[in-house]
C-alpha cells in the first residue's frame, strides 16, 4: 500500500526548508512545502491556487516571497 507522503514527495518528512527544484514546476515553492511535512505535493499546489483565487492574490505574493527568500 503506497503512502502519500512516499509517492511524490521521495520520502519522510525533512528538518529544514528548502526549494524542491527537481519535482519544481515553477520555483519549488510548493513541492518544497510539500516535502518538509510530508504531504502530497498536488494538496499544497491545489491549496495555493484556491488560496490565491479566495483572496484576490494574496497568496500569489506569499508564493514569490518564498520563492525568492527561501535557499
Amino acid at each position: 500500500m503506497n503512502d502519500l507522503r512516499n509517492s511524490s514527495t521521495g520520502g519522510a518528512p525533512s528538518k529544514s526548508f528548502a526549494l524542491d527544484r527537481r519535482n519544481a514546476k515553477l520555483m519549488g515553492v510548493c513541492s518544497g512545502i510539500a516535502r518538509h511535512f510530508g504531504i502530497d505535493v498536488t494538496l499544497v499546489r491545489v491549496g495555493f491556487v484556491l488560496g490565491t483565487l479566495l483572496s484576490f492574490g494574496s497568496f500569489l505574493l506569499i508564493y514569490l516571497a518564498i520563492g525568492l527568500i527561501a535557499d
